[in-house]
């Protein structure tokens, strides 16, 4: 497997780690017969370590299919794992902003993270005229 495909896995395991520790330290209140339940997540934190966890959920597609489309395409292998590794860089910054309440830091590094996801997308346009 390439550094890109751990990469892939790497974001799942992201996006779970961003929700499991909340679920874990909030055993007493969390009920697993309502995993969704608001009103768990109406402490702050707790809203917000859902909202970057459903948002790996979103971003996740995307990562994937660029990387599977560049590596299909014969693109150059270390290019989509720099950029994949740079990309679960940023997504893990993401996280933290999310939970540490920095909104205008996260809309950054969302835009940077989506530009990285691009730059995959079209690797294999850079094959063709190299």
């Amino acid at each position: 497997m390439t550094t890109a495909e751990w990469c892939i896995f790497g974001a799942v395991i992201l996006y779970l780690l961003t929700i499991a520790p909340f679920k874990a330290t909030g055993f007493r209140s969390f009920d697993n017969a309502r995993p969704r339940d608001p009103k768990f997540y109406s402490e702050p934190l707790r809203g917000r370590a859902l909202g970057a966890h459903l948002n790996g959920i979103e971003t996740f597609p995307f990562f994937a299919v660029a990387i599977l489309l560049a590596e299909f395409r014969a693109s150059p292998q270390h290019l989509i794992d720099d950029l994949a590794i740079l990309f679960l860089i940023v997504r893990a910054a993401y996280v933290l902003t999310y939970l540490g309440d920095r909104p205008t830091l996260r809309t950054i590094l969302w835009s940077i993270g989506f530009a990285i996801n691009a730059a995959i997308f079209f690797l294999p346009l850079l094959r063709r005229h190299v």
